[in-house]
């Protein structure tokens, strides 16, 4: 079968792969090279570097959408167009292309979760467990009617790295199917129910911002699901201090220290107050200097102590 792929991000990675031992993938269309880091050195997606190393041609527009693209994409006479945390939203005129259909992998069981962000939402969030699902594309974000869907267990120890990674292996094993059903005349699709459909808004910046009324399981969520981007942050000393590791931890009474209130230095966490129960930070990094374990950063900041509050200037 010969298809088109489009994809950016490393979820999509491992589908491009699975993909391309089993069909003809023509193209991976992704997002183009930018700049990136301090440095501000320019990178290729990690969709374009996997299909580099699969001798896949590439194409890079910045507007897929644009009359001069639409056109390109006709040439490669494709059979299904794939879409995998591509970055942009496909109009019309290019779902129209494919001689069978446009399919979507979609990393949540919708209708729930649609949207840019759904493995970061359902740690955030503190699901269970999670799930990717195949639709067939139409103009509306993440409403397509289903293909088929899995189940992935989300454990207490998955962060959003470790997360995709699951959820995009069978992503790929369930696109495959699809394949085969299409081949085989056997595809079938269900709507969305509408009714039950939420949201996983694209993150920003703030959303890492620690809010230390929020209860010890709710900020632990949130430490695992915003990394690495936008990672979870406070203020020390009118600096961003990125938490990277946290546990949950049971305090006794501080005589009602307010949250975000450093309660204890302890040779590998710090223990603050939250809104309900404590965290313990294991690993954090100041704003100019690099990650490291607690008992690093205590070593070389003394003025961190007992009743310090975060997340005042």
């Amino acid at each position: 079968m010969n298809i088109v792929f489009f994809g950016s991000s490393d979820f999509a990675v491992p589908v491009l792969e699975a993909l391309n031992k089993k069909e003809n993938v023509a193209l991976a269309v992704t997002q183009p090279d930018r700049e990136k880091g301090r440095l501000l050195k320019v990178a290729s997606t990690a969709v374009k570097q996997s299909a580099v190393s699969l001798g896949i041609e590439t194409y890079q527009p910045e507007n897929v959408n644009k009359k001069d693209s639409v056109e390109y994409l006709r040439k490669f006479d494709a059979d299904v167009f794939v879409v995998v945390s591509f970055g942009q939203i496909l109009k019309k005129g290019l779902l129209d292309i494919p001689k069978q259909y446009c399919l979507n992998v979609h990393a949540s069981l919708l209708p729930k979760y649609r949207g840019a962000a759904p493995i970061n939402w359902v740690i955030a969030n503190g699901e269970k467990e999670t799930g990717v699902t195949i639709i067939k594309m139409n103009e509306k974000m993440d409403e397509g009617d289903i293909s088929s869907s899995g189940i992935v267990s989300i454990s207490a120890d998955d962060d959003a790295i470790t997360l995709s990674g699951k959820l995009s292996r069978k992503g790929a094993e369930l696109l495959l199917k699809s394949i085969e059903l299409i081949k085989e005349e056997k595809i079938s699709f269900q709507k969305q129910d509408s009714s039950v459909a939420t949201c996983a808004p694209k993150l920003e910046k703030q959303d890492g911002l620690i809010d230390w009324d929020m209860n010890a399981e709710e900020i632990h969520n949130r430490v695992r699901a915003f990394v690495p981007w936008p990672g979870c942050f406070t203020l020390f000393d009118r600096k961003i201090l990125k938490i990277w590791k946290v546990r949950q931890e049971d305090i006794p009474d501080y005589s009602g220290s307010p949250p975000g209130t450093v309660l204890e230095i302890k040779k590998n966490g710090i223990l603050v107050s939250t809104g309900k129960g404590g965290l313990e930070i294991e690993e954090l990094q100041l704003e100019g200097k690099r990650r490291m374990s607690v008992e690093e950063f205590i070593a070389g900041h003394k003025e961190i102590a007992a009743g310090k509050i975060l997340n005042q200037p």
